[in-house]
């Protein structure tokens, strides 16, 4: 169906991480979008570190994991900040971690410092959480991108991702491209930022993300003949 080289389209539920991460989600919300994930078997649910505790309760007995951001969506905290805030959502049980590294020292050359930030948050949550560090791709020319790749594989993140949702712009397929021939193959590509439906998802697959970061992932699966029975 999509064309990708050894891609099987009922496999996409385990592509996308179920994401809510707005201000004014309720509890109610995150327990809707904890259903969701169940029922679609999404690999996980991406939220705010405060509602990991709400998500593993309601995740219980599944198969879908606990992301959780650091440093939304911002990355200007300290980095003992994000440190401490990535130990704690593992410790409640996020098996991801997805951080925003140090943008405005990216954009300055401080690699020293971009570099350090993401390590910190890597040691923080080592043998617990994979990380996974949020590029910001919107503030980005090409160079700065491929130095945000090259820094965050020489700090041990397991993934680069391209945007929060909440910067300028969003995953396009060339950044996904450069993503991935920027990091070596133990470095995965995470696409998030108006992913919204299935033609843009199997464009950012094929383009060579193994992960997806959307809050429409009903809608993907669904448009792929996706039911509740996945």
């Amino acid at each position: 169906m999509s064309g990708i080289s050894g891609f099987r389209v009922e496999t996409l539920p385990s592509y996308i991480d179920h994401t809510l991460l707005k201000a004014d989600a309720t509890s109610e919300a995150i327990l809707k979008l904890c259903d969701e994930a169940r029922s679609y078997n999404f690999y996980s649910v991406c939220v705010n570190s405060g509602w990991v505790p709400t998500c593993i309760r309601a995740l219980d007995g599944s198969a879908v994991r606990v992301s959780a951001v650091v440093g939304f969506p911002l990355g200007a905290t300290l980095s003992e900040a994000k440190a401490f805030e990535a130990a704690k959502a593992a410790e409640c049980g996020a098996t991801d971690i997805d951080m925003v590294l140090q943008i405005g020292a990216l954009l300055a050359g401080d690699e020293s410092l971009v570099r350090e930030d993401i390590r910190a948050v890597v040691e923080a949550v080592k043998g617990k959480a994979i990380v996974k560090v949020i590029l910001e791709t919107g503030f980005l020319n090409e160079e700065q991108k491929r130095t945000a790749c090259r820094l965050a594989e020489e700090a041990g993140a397991h993934f680069v991702k391209t945007s929060t949702g909440f910067g300028p712009g969003g995953a396009t397929v060339d950044d996904v491209k450069l993503m991935r021939a920027a990091v070596s193959p133990d470095v995965q590509v995470k696409a998030s930022g108006g992913v919204r439906d299935l033609a843009s998802a199997l464009a950012m697959i094929e383009a060579g993300a193994s992960r997806l970061g959307t809050s429409s992932g009903v809608a993907i699966v669904s448009g792929a003949g996706g039911t509740a029975s996945y």
